[in-house]
């Protein structure tokens, strides 16, 4: 659907769009695969204005660059200026902003008169309790603090999108204005990742960041705790280990079979998922870890192969229902190095969970349902625009009508 509205021949409007990131890449699964690209089809004029190189058109979104900060610091001060400077200089209709050090920034532009959106990607004073950069004293006080933050600002913002059904509950008490986008996967990425299971390695697959709270030591020492015989390999796409965890790690009987592939396009994590026979999601028990919903779940399922996965009360509903992974306490190695070798010595079994996990993606986990939640969501903004411009541009005879 174009979003333009016509006034006879003369006036045509359209909705100018800018999502502003400071801690994202441009590419990020949720804000440019998903979010951006889905309203670039619906003919919103869409403008990404993220940490990135170079200046370019990627199906039909622009992104505008800023400079990736060095330090978190640096970027909560100077990142944060920059997409704000490029945004006011931007002018659009629409502002859609992914980070709550945005929080600032996005204030500001409403006190322009822009429309302003707050994409909350996590339950963030639940975050900040687990975050090991901070002193333990301070964690709590500044939770509180951000958390009456949102409160006061969500009230502000024209309207909140939200990725699990916990953190939209908390905040609609704050924004009437909330809508709930999950992080499902584009079904299509994954229509030529079939491959016969044979064929696949013997290998287990993680996708995303390398971090402490999110099992990157449990994933390692596990392989270390499988039978020799098995030759079993560890695929990642990821950063690089963080330096102290890879000495750590290294020393490991693990290490060995760790294979890290770097940061890989969408394309070769397709790819890269094909040749495995599992998906590993083992998360922590963080405050803001149990009631999420991470992205990497639902695409080890459109991937076609088992989860193993975190027993946290969400996951297990999900797994337990569709039959399609293993549950694990994510902090016994034992416990995962069993669930690891039972998928790679028991094939049936294994390629039955990840057909019905494939089978329920389709059916109930795909982005095509929240993608029609972001668009309705959107319409409501785009008809006031168009109202608003209409005025503006058209005769005055024809505003008396």
């Amino acid at each position: 659907m174009d979003r333009r509205f016509t006034w006879g021949k003369s006036y045509s409007v359209t909705i100018k769009v800018a999502h502003l990131t400071s801690a994202h890449p441009a590419f990020d699964i949720r804000i440019f695969h998903k979010e951006c690209r889905s309203i670039v089809q619906a003919g919103y004029d869409v403008t990404l204005i993220a940490p990135h190189v170079r200046s370019e058109v990627v199906e039909g979104v622009r992104i505008e660059p800023v400079r990736r900060a060095g330090s978190r610091l640096l970027r909560m001060i100077g990142t944060v200026g920059k997409v704000l400077w490029k945004a006011l200089r931007l002018n659009a209709d629409v502002y859609h902003f992914h980070d709550p050090e945005l929080i600032p920034a996005g204030l500001l532009l409403r006190a322009f008169g822009k429309r302003v959106i707050y994409d909350v990607h996590e339950d963030v004073p639940r975050d900040i309790l687990s975050k090991a950069y901070l002193p333990v004293w301070l964690r709590q006080p500044l939770s509180s603090f951000i958390e009456l933050l949102e409160r006061v600002a969500c009230r502000r913002f024209s309207g909140l999108v939200t990725v699990t059904p916990t953190i939209e509950q908390r905040l609609r008490s704050y924004q009437k204005n909330t809508v709930l986008v999950r992080n499902f996967p584009r079904l299509e990425e994954f229509l030529d990742s079939d491959r016969p299971w044979t064929a696949r390695q013997s290998a287990i697959a993680y996708v995303g960041v390398i971090h402490n709270d999110r099992g990157i030591r449990e994933m390692v020492r596990a392989m270390g705790m499988l039978p020799e015989l098995l030759d079993a390999r560890l695929l990642l796409a990821s950063n690089a280990f963080p330096k102290d965890i890879e000495e750590e790690l290294a020393l490991d009987p693990g290490w060995s079979r760790i294979d890290n592939r770097g940061r890989l396009t969408r394309g070769e994590i397709v790819a890269l998922l094909a040749q495995a026979r599992a998906g590993l999601v083992l998360f922590h028990p963080e405050p803001n870890h149990v009631p999420a919903m991470p992205h990497k779940l639902f695409e080890y399922m459109a991937a076609g192969i088992p989860v193993i996965a975190s027993n946290f009360p969400a996951w297990r509903e999900i797994i337990l229902e569709n039959r399609c992974g293993i549950l694990v306490n994510p902090l016994d190695t034992a416990a995962i190095a069993e669930a690891i070798e039972f998928i790679l010595t028991h094939a049936q079994e294994a390629e039955q969970m990840g057909l019905r996990g494939r089978l329920a993606a389709k059916a109930k986990y795909s982005w095509q349902t929240e993608e029609q939640q972001l668009l309705e969501f959107y319409s409501g903004f785009q008809q006031r625009t168009e109202s608003r411009k209409i005025m503006v541009q058209t005769p005055s005879e024809h505003r008396a009508l």
